[in-house]
């Protein structure tokens, strides 16, 4: 592993992560009772089939369905059967099935995505498949069309139809012999957004501006690529809750679907928190098989950045699967109210690395994701909870009467989030593949990065206007990552990424001896490579990451922050005995994470979605 010192830290002490007692069974389901039926994502060490799933109901479990990219099931077994289960030799890791929840005119200037319309570059022919919450018809999506394919996860019954479709697949029948003559769009299914989140997001990656595109609009509401072709998986129910295994299937679904719709991206504005490494995480291998079939994901950081529990500042609070190293990670800006990017801060909230557990360096590129103008479903739960989100036609149309200028436009609102960012770039990356389509994933989230903006203040201070509570935050490569996304940027240099290599998002370690933090790069990445994109290297402080981004050691990094004896990291913190594994602590009885929790093994609850934004 080529490794490069990084920031001079103050001194402390890394806590190492301590390892279950049986290494195949999550820490929830280790503790689980022995006999209450809990619902799991079973890994298997090949794939699932008749004779796994008999080891299961040999131990009075239930057979939901399995995965076809995964090698892995659904199941519900109790804790004794899942522990008993755990000791057998095809059994890889077990996990509950965990809960998941979600997290433009100025948008698109800021990121530059006019050069890339300009060179006639819109997303055409492109599919992006939207994990979310539904999409409803509207002449603002797409070219004359809303979307070409959808199916509703969150039916139990399309679920179950849907996995037995993807089975048959792994038997070996091609999905065209499967169907017959039935077309494809046979099997789609309607799936209306009820939560309004997945509308939101699909607006800021495909919207056409029609709404926003009269004679006397100043604004128009575009998205970064309109030409797209939208797959609409829909996971999130009306409540903005889902599951692990709803998203795994989702994802199945979309890799079967990649040869007929040309899927080349997946838009993941989701996430929950990081319970187990990447490598043993379900949701985690559910974004690496997708990548490694040719579908770059993109995924939310999460919007816990203000999050201090442990005296952390926000940092180590990267959601999964962002966590992955294979994954765009994407973090959230603030545009300031301005289309230039010169004076664009970070938004508070935006989640910070390193991830937990595996310490990978995320977010690994930042976007714009405050105070978002996009798509509005009216009769929504969002809708419902924040009218005073719907933007007024005032603030995009001129020459009102009187009582226009008092109505809401009925088309459009506001979101802010990591979420947002996340479409962002998923409409970036899905312009950089219909302008070369030869692109692989690994490098289209390597010339991303390379070209992003990278000059930021040394640091910027909000104050909540509500709490009166001060955020500061540092513009070092575990708050902005690789930098600020720049679509022209990137597609001055779409012909000159080094090919065969991947872009896997280095390691951090921090050295208690020195006080410094190294970065460790997997010898078959891009990074590795001396000087692949000319005199500098990648990761170089003039590459990757800018002179600004490396400022750590002016920032947070002393005792009291991650890698400290008081911080994130240290023994009294949030790996400590008295933080996540202690007696008191989240997996305690009658904690967050205990049986009759929101974050229960069978519950779905949703976190929060930002929607008051900052300013």
């Amino acid at each position: 592993m080529k490794k490069i010192l990084l920031i001079l830290l103050g001194a402390g002490a890394l806590t190492a992560w301590a390892a279950p007692v049986n290494r195949k069974l999550s820490r929830e389901m280790a503790a689980a009772d022995a006999q209450t039926p809990v619902r799991v994502v079973v890994q298997w060490n090949s794939a699932a089939d008749d004779t796994k799933d008999r080891k299961v109901l040999s131990r009075g479990g239930t057979v939901h369905y399995r995965f076809k990219a995964l090698a892995a099931g659904v199941y519900t077994l109790t804790g004794a059967a899942a522990q008993d289960l755990a000791n057998d030799p095809d059994v890889a890791y077990i996990s509950p099935d965990r809960a998941v929840s979600p997290k433009l005119d100025l948008t698109a200037a800021a990121v530059n995505a006019s050069a890339a319309w300009n060179a006639g570059w819109n997303g055409s022919g492109v599919g992006v498949a939207v994990i979310d919450s539904g999409i409803n018809a509207d002449p603002n999506l797409g070219p004359g069309k809303s979307v070409v394919f959808s199916y509703d996860f969150t039916k139990a019954a399309n679920a179950t139809a849907v996995s037995n479709v993807l089975a048959q697949l792994s038997s070996g029948l091609s999905l065209s012999g499967l169907l017959g003559n039935i077309p494809i769009s046979a099997l789609s299914t309607p799936a209306p957004d009820q939560y309004g989140h997945g509308q939101h997001v699909s607006g800021i990656i495909a919207s056409n501006g029609l709404s926003s595109s009269c004679t006397n609009c100043t604004r128009t509401f575009t998205g970064i690529a309109p030409g797209v072709n939208l797959l609409d998986l829909r996971v999130l129910d009306q409540n903005g809750e889902s599951s692990d295994s709803t998203v795994i299937l989702a994802i199945d679904t979309a890799i079967a679907l990649k040869n007929i719709y040309n899927v080349r991206v997946i838009n993941l504005s989701l996430g929950r928190p990081v319970f187990e490494s990447y490598t043993q995480d379900p949701l985690c291998q559910a974004v690496e098989a997708a990548w490694n079939a040719g579908i770059a994901v993109v995924v939310a950081a999460g919007n816990d950045g203000r999050d201090n529990t442990y005296g952390e500042q926000g940092y180590g609070t990267i959601n999964a699967p962002g966590n992955d190293p294979y994954v765009i990670t994407v973090g959230a800006m603030k545009t300031e109210g301005t289309p230039a990017r010169t004076d664009d801060l970070i938004a508070t909230y935006s989640s910070k690395g390193p991830t937990q557990i595996d310490h990978i360096v995320k977010p690994d590129i930042v976007a714009p994701g405050n105070l978002i103008v996009s798509l509005l479903v009216p009769n929504s739960t969002l809708a419902a909870q924040n009218p005073a989100n719907m933007v007024p036609l005032t603030y995009f149309e001129s020459n009102l009467t009187p009582g226009q200028a008092k109505k809401n436009s009925g088309n459009y609102f506001i979101l802010s989030g990591t979420s947002m960012a996340t479409g962002v770039v998923s409409g970036a990356v899905a312009d950089l593949f219909q302008a070369n389509p030869s692109l692989t994933p690994d490098q289209a989230k390597a010339l991303l990065m390379e070209t992003a903006y990278k000059t930021f203040p040394q640091s910027s201070t909000v104050t909540d206007p509500t709490s009166g509570q001060t955020f500061t935050d540092y513009y070092d490569i575990f708050t902005v990552g690789a930098g600020y996304i720049d679509l022209a940027a990137a597609l001055s240099s779409i012909h000159n990424v080094p090919a065969n290599a991947t872009a896997l998002s280095p390691v951090a370690t921090y050295q208690s001896g020195s006080g410094a933090v190294t970065l460790s790069y997997d010898p078959s990445s891009i990074w590795s490579a001396q000087a692949v994109w000319g005199a500098n290297s990648v990761w170089g402080a003039q590459s990757v990451w800018g002179t600004s981004v490396l400022q750590g050691n002016q920032a947070v990094w002393g005792t009291q922050a991650v890698w400290g004896t008081n911080s994130a990291w240290a023994a009294n913190s949030v790996w400590g005995a008295q933080a996540v594994w202690g007696t008191n602590s989240m997996w305690a009885a009658n904690s967050a994470w205990a049986a009759n929790s929101k974050w229960a093994a069978n519950s779905s609850t949703a976190q929060s979605v930002s929607v008051t934004g900052e300013q």
